[in-house]
């Protein structure tokens, strides 16, 4: 017994058609067999009556002869002929027993209105079913009016119509079994995949997302499974971000709050110089705008991944722009003897885009070079026009970036050394910002060798100068 559910539907739909339409054949088969005996009897007697009818009115000899001659010379093997008067009495028949009762079935009626008549039921006598052909003879002596008349038993043909329907309704369950059968492992193969990935789902609904559904499902099963493992992934991958959102913003918070607070309760304390004051204050000052940064990064993020960034379009020379940024990080860049050098030609690069966002892009970008150049080093930025693009270069000789680490470089929360403080999100809010602005960003780097990021950006042609205006992204 099948367990109610998809299997035993499919099962039992499969096996209900099938049924149907071998039953549909069965009748059809049976009626067009029987009709096709049935008929070859009637046309082998109705030959026969046809030659009596072309033989009788020929016949010149006194009338008993003539029936004599008729019983003898046209009886068929397992057929009574009978010659009947017009009130259907039996004159004569070819079995020489007497008939009590005179025939009044239709086709003695078609007969006698000069049709061939035909007439299939049981015998009165016998309870066989037999089939009785009839028809009237004319024009023969002493102008007497016969019916001639065939009977002949179906019982012969009924037994044998029986056996064939036996052997057909044998054949007929053979192929509901194998109906059965097949049907049945077809819809293992449909409900199989269907209960893994209603048990894998369970799982994963009960939070356990480290859950696959394994097997190649073709098709919408198929589909299904890569889209639920698809799901799972993401789940785990944002809760992987969240995870580490949640560390690394909390690791970055912890040390400026502690330095601040340390600070704080120093000064507050009383009885220091007025010297030392002045270095707790400016800790306390560098910290406070570290943390606004750490802030300031994470809104940025948030309004990208809610899409809700709003940039500021407009012309921006990124040559303008890059000597800007240049004079920001010299402070910094002289602190471990850097020397930045751009190389570029006396002319206007011109972009369409958000100055102030693409200023953030490129100060990153400069940012970490310094950070992760080695003292005394060169790091070299580069402007120049490529195929209608215009692509800023910022190389460094720097400790560089291992392959292994390259390929998450971009990522969230993604930072190579953790000792060098930071949310990990400044690559990947440029890498965004870039995006938006119809651009790329390229990384190349090697472990010990230094880095080279390279900014492609649409160049602005000069007829389509724009004045400053507030934007969505989608509008860009």
């Amino acid at each position: 017994m099948i367990k109610k559910g998809i299997r035993r539907q499919i099962v039992l739909h499969y096996f209900f058609v099938v049924f149907l339409a071998l039953l549909l054949v069965e009748v059809i088969f049976m009626f067009a067999l029987r009709s096709y005996y049935y008929d070859s009897i009637y046309k082998h007697i109705e030959s026969r009556i046809e030659s009596v009818s072309e033989f009788a009115p020929k016949f010149k000899e006194p009338e008993q002869s003539l029936q004599s001659y008729l019983l003898n010379t046209f009886s068929l093997p397992f057929t009574e002929l009978q010659l009947l008067d017009e009130q259907g009495n039996v004159i004569d028949n070819s079995t020489n027993f007497a008939a009590d009762l005179s025939v009044q079935t239709s086709d003695v009626t078609q007969a006698l209105a000069g049709d061939t008549g035909k007439w299939i039921g049981k015998q009165p006598s016998t309870g066989q079913q037999v089939m009785a052909v009839s028809q009237k003879l004319d024009n023969i002596v002493g102008d007497q009016v016969y019916v001639i008349r065939y009977t002949t038993s179906l019982e012969l043909v009924n037994d044998k119509l029986f056996t064939i329907t036996l052997f057909s309704l044998g054949i007929m369950a053979a192929v509901l079994v194998i109906v059965f059968v097949v049907s049945t492992g077809l819809a293992n193969s449909i409900v199989r995949p269907i209960n893994n990935i209603r048990d894998v789902s369970a799982q994963m609904a009960q939070g356990r997302f480290d859950a696959r559904i394994e097997g190649d499902y073709r098709y919408e099963l198929g589909e299904l499974a890569s889209t639920l493992n698809y799901m799972a992934q993401e789940i785990v991958r944002t809760n992987q971000i969240k995870d580490d959102f949640i560390s690394s913003i909390s690791h970055e918070l912890r040390t400026p709050l502690t330095s601040i607070k340390g600070w704080s309760e120093t000064l507050n304390s009383g009885g220091y110089d007025p010297e030392e004051t002045k270095i707790g204050m400016k800790i306390i000052s560098k910290e406070t705008d570290r943390l606004i940064g750490l802030v300031e990064e994470i809104l940025d993020f948030s309004k990208l991944e809610q899409n809700a960034m709003k940039l500021v379009m407009g012309t921006v020379d990124l040559r303008e722009l890059l000597q800007e940024i240049m004079l920001n990080v010299w402070a910094k860049a002289e602190m471990k003897q850097i020397k930045l050098q751009l190389d570029s030609e006396e002319t206007a690069y011109l972009v369409h885009g958000d100055g102030n966002r693409l200023k953030q892009v490129f100060l990153n970008i400069v940012d970490n070079a310094i950070k992760f150049s080695h003292e005394s080093s060169i790091i070299f930025l580069s402007l120049q026009r490529m195929d209608g693009n215009i692509e800023i270069s910022v190389q460094d000789t720097g400790i560089g970036i291992s392959a292994e680490n390259l390929a998450r470089v971009r990522d969230r929360f993604f930072q190579v050394d953790h000792q060098n403080g930071g949310t990990g999100l400044g690559l990947a809010i440029s890498q965004q910002f870039i995006e938006r602005h119809h651009g790329q960003m390229l990384i190349r780097s090697e472990l010990g060798a230094g880095t080279t990021i390279t900014v492609s950006l649409p160049a602005l042609q000069a007829e389509q100068s724009v004045e400053p205006s507030q934007l969505t992204e989608g509008q860009i």
